[in-house]
């Protein structure tokens, strides 16, 4: 049998992955149908050198899938705390402000109460002008009629 002929039985059992190429060395031929390879570094491998790079390739993707995962959860996890120190920031100001603004409702209801005091004290010194000044107004009618009285009394005599 010639070389030809073993390598058409060969090709025969090889798997179908595994193409008969004329410039591959015979040995290379022999292993593939062994299923073991030779790499571009002349090492002896069980996968296929195309099987062995799409493995690589795919771990290499992985771990920059994994890379990428870790640092989307560093970011959420830095976002929530800047979002819990913001809320927290916000509460607080809320409460400042509701403190706020109760102080100037209770400042402006003291203002109304005071107002109203001022007005009542306005309202009693006003009726106790009056009463003063009819009081001056009828001492001042004694007064004349007292004097007339002594002047009558005193040109009598």
């Amino acid at each position: 049998m010639s070389w030809r002929g073993r390598d058409d039985q060969l090709a025969a059992r090889l798997p179908l992955r595994v193409s008969l190429d004329k410039q591959k060395p015979h040995a290379q031929l022999f292993l593939a149908a062994a299923g073991l390879y030779i790499d571009e570094l002349n090492k002896v491998r069980v996968l296929e050198p195309e099987v062995a790079q799409q493995t690589t390739e795919l771990k290499d993707e992985c771990k920059e899938f994994v890379d990428k995962i870790r640092e989307f959860h560093e970011r959420a996890d830095h976002f929530i705390q800047v979002a819990d120190t913001l809320s927290e920031t916000v509460e607080s100001e809320k409460m400042r402000a509701i403190g706020a603004r109760n102080l100037i409702k209770s400042m402006s209801k003291q203002r109304e109460a005071k107002e109203q005091q001022l007005m009542a004290l306005i309202g009693e010194k006003k009726l106790e002008l009056e009463r003063l000044r009819v009081q001056y107004e009828s001492l001042r009618r004694t007064e004349a009629d007292q004097l007339e009285f002594i002047e009558q009394f005193v040109s009598r005599k």
